[in-house]
């Protein structure tokens, strides 16, 4: 079994080579003038099984995606085991108007084409992988890389940004043997909202805010500056997957302690790597 990788997520490849006492082989990747991609894995012949890294986000790794797994059918690989570190179009579940595309079984639909094991890591909706037409398909959690890597900053607190993500709290909670919490919102008036979390007292506390996607920062900004009124010591931000668009890792680093995210999508913050939990998987 070999690691493949193309230009995205080489770092959390690496890694998971490592983990699997492998090599990690890095496809040719360039753009044509035209911005069409041209994709070539540089070895004489494959292992029977393969394992590719790649994100499908933005859109041209997504086109990448599918020329490495036919480059490593037309080398030998017989068994193709897919990672997908974030998955793009994976928030459209369901149509919410007549007329719209179901986007993330469309591609999983496409993925299962040229493979054979998928896994995914936090999936904002788990159970679309049902749409994964073959067996094998898992989502994968980065709750315990997260709690491991938070063990020695002594946090008294771990809080979901809602309801619906305190299952994943609760899980690096675990992890650092603290309390845990998620964040609800009150409106006051039309234009005042208070933060809060929804049992617990932040007061002299260290916090960590657990969410799987931080995309503008808005929720966790403003949650961050709640936190602080209410007297808590620290405030960390952790996310899976760090998008961080339109200047949101500048912004929450104003107001946060400490502002992290794993390597499923390589910044200048993802210092978590997910690379163990999908080595068990695997």
């Amino acid at each position: 079994m070999k690691v493949l990788c193309g230009s995205s997520s080489k770092s959390l490849a690496t890694d998971l080579a490592n983990k699997l006492g492998t090599v990690c082989i890095q496809a040719t990747t360039k753009r044509f003038p035209d911005s069409e991609v041209y994709v070539r894995i540089e070895e004489e012949s494959l292992d029977k099984e393969i394992v590719i890294v790649q994100n499908t986000y933005p859109d041209s790794n997504l086109v990448e995606l599918f020329l490495i797994q036919d480059a490593a059918r037309g080398l030998g690989a017989e068994k193709i085991t897919t990672v997908v570190p974030y998955f793009g179009y994976g928030r459209q579940d369901r149509r919410f108007q007549a007329g719209e595309a179901l986007s993330a079984q469309v591609m999983l639909k496409h993925l299962a084409v040229d493979t054979d094991r998928l896994f995914t890591i936090d999936l904002h909706k788990p159970d679309i992988l049902r749409w994964f037409t073959k067996p094998g398909a898992k989502d994968i959690t980065a709750t315990t890389a997260i709690g491991n890597f938070f063990a020695h900053n002594d946090v008294d607190l771990v809080l979901a940004p809602d309801k619906g993500a305190s299952q994943r709290a609760a899980e690096v909670a675990h992890v650092l043997g603290c309390a845990n919490d998620h964040l609800t919102k009150t409106r006051l008036s039309g234009s005042e909202v208070v933060i809060q979390p929804s049992r617990l007292d932040a007061r002299g506390k260290t916090v960590l805010i657990v969410d799987d996607i931080i995309s503008t920062g808005g929720t966790i900004f403003a949650a961050t500056n709640e936190l602080k009124r209410l007297g808590a010591k620290k405030v960390f931000a952790v996310c899976t997957h760090g998008l961080f668009i339109g200047g949101a890792l500048d912004k929450l680093r104003t107001v946060c302690d400490r502002v992290i995210s794993t390597n499923t999508l390589e910044n200048e913050v993802s210092e978590i790597s997910v690379a163990e939990e999908v080595a068990k998987v695997i």
